[in-house]
């Protein structure tokens, strides 16, 4: 319900603020810019789906694999004791338990493309159990949460584009990420745990917060440890050693089932193929929303009154130029990126501002995209407070990006 009033609340006031310009100041181009959005959002929301549908078909084909091989199932039963109590209304020991925690797996290894599938399988198993199949599940819930939040421990992109502009240390920007994306992930869990009137005194919640947050501290450690000019590459191969590993685990497991591996590939590929196709209108329909109110200026009346609001309350006006890169991450993954890209090239990718976006982009995941994705490829329509959760854990890694940006790189 929130969805819907946040969609046509975009489309509204892209074409009145487009409309008060026209007669404003008399740019009555900013009108056709805005119908042209609607064409080129549309465009780009059919091409990614068209994008995934490689990807898609891929990687539920090895799921498909690994579930066949009980190999899935034994991940589950890993993770059963604090997924059980996050996730109280799933049976134990279902299936599900072990592709969320693929999902939650590749996403910690900056594996977007792994991710991806491997969560829209979770969510379609997860609406097998869900007894109203327009409402979502309380499950479905926190696990959109999880993965809106996008904890991340290897940001191989970001460090990636860093690399490419000239930065004197691509990979300085680790650990400022890890602790906001950290930030982020702890606080949607705890919005969700309160919504859900789950116990978060429970023994085996809190024990494995602290190990999670050890394993947080440890790669900081480490990180600080390690050579900063070898620490990109050394990111870059474990996720990949760690992705290729699981892979050949699955299909050695299958192997000694005596499985037909090519097959059971086949069966997963399949349904990569049909759960892509059926996320295209979902995808569209909040690409063309967000296009229109940037095309409109309304994003950028919305940025300019938040630094307007940074130098009033005498906040370091450098961090003022990240602003639009918070704005635009919850709302357009590309749009982010692209904003990112651009305070590199002006400012300098060593400069804070280009510091400060890169901890942002690589704080969360872009919320709308993720909500528009894992809930349309099940047809959910009433997402509960499902907006509400992913938008606090977004404030909560934006607030603390923009707290230690100063404290790692200030001067």
């Amino acid at each position: 319900m929130i969805l819907n009033y946040i969609w046509i609340a975009l489309i509204l006031i892209a074409v009145i603020v487009g409309i008060v310009q026209c007669f404003l100041s008399g740019e009555t181009a900013v009108l056709t810019d805005i119908l042209n959005s609607t064409f080129s959002s549309s465009k780009t929301g059919f091409e990614i789906s068209l994008g995934l549908t490689g990807v898609l078909s891929l990687w539920m084909g090895i799921m498909k694999i690994g579930e066949k091989a009980g190999a899935v199932n034994t991940l589950g039963r890993a993770i059963n004791p604090f997924f059980s109590r996050i996730f109280p209304d799933i049976p134990k020991g279902h299936p599900v338990f072990g592709t969320m925690l693929m999902n939650v797996a590749a996403n910690m290894l900056g594996l977007d493309n792994a991710a991806t599938p491997m969560g829209l399988k979770a969510m379609n198993e997860l609406q097998e159990l869900n007894n109203d199949k327009q409402r979502a599940s309380n499950s479905m819930i926190m696990f959109v949460v999880l993965g809106a939040s996008g904890l991340t421990l290897i940001p191989t992109t970001i460090m990636a584009y860093r690399a490419q502009l000239g930065a004197a240390n691509p990979a300085d920007v680790f650990l400022p990420i890890l602790i906001a994306t950290y930030a982020s992930t702890l606080a949607g869990l705890i919005c969700v745990c309160i919504a859900q009137k789950i116990k978060l005194k429970d023994p085996v919640v809190l024990g494995s917060l602290f190990a999670l947050t050890a394993l947080v501290a440890l790669i900081v450690w480490g990180a600080a440890m390690l050579d900063p000019d070898k620490l990109s590459a050394v990111s870059a191969a474990v996720a990949a050693a760690m992705l290729l590993g699981v892979i050949c685990w699955f299909i050695i497991q299958a192997m000694a089932h005596k499985i037909n591996v090519y097959d059971a590939f086949i069966d997963g590929a399949k349904d990569g193929f049909k759960t892509a196709i059926g996320i295209i209108p979902y995808l569209i329909a909040i690409l063309v929303a967000v296009g229109m109110f940037r095309a409109s200026g309304a994003m950028g009346l919305l940025e300019n009154g938040i630094a307007r609001l940074f130098d009033f309350c005498g906040i370091n006006p450098d961090l003022a130029g990240a602003v639009p890169t918070a704005v635009m991450k919850p709302l357009s993954g590309s749009g982010a990126r692209g904003l990112m890209l651009e305070a590199m090239t002006t400012h300098g990718p060593d400069s804070l501002v280009a510091r400060l976006c890169c901890i942002l982009q690589g704080s969360t995941d872009t919320t709308f995209y993720v909500l528009a994705v894992y809930f349309g490829c099940v047809n959910i329509k009433n997402t509960r407070h499902a907006v509400a959760c992913c938008l606090l854990a977004d404030l909560a890694g934006i607030i603390t990006a923009f707290a230690i940006a100063p404290l790692f790189f200030g001067n």
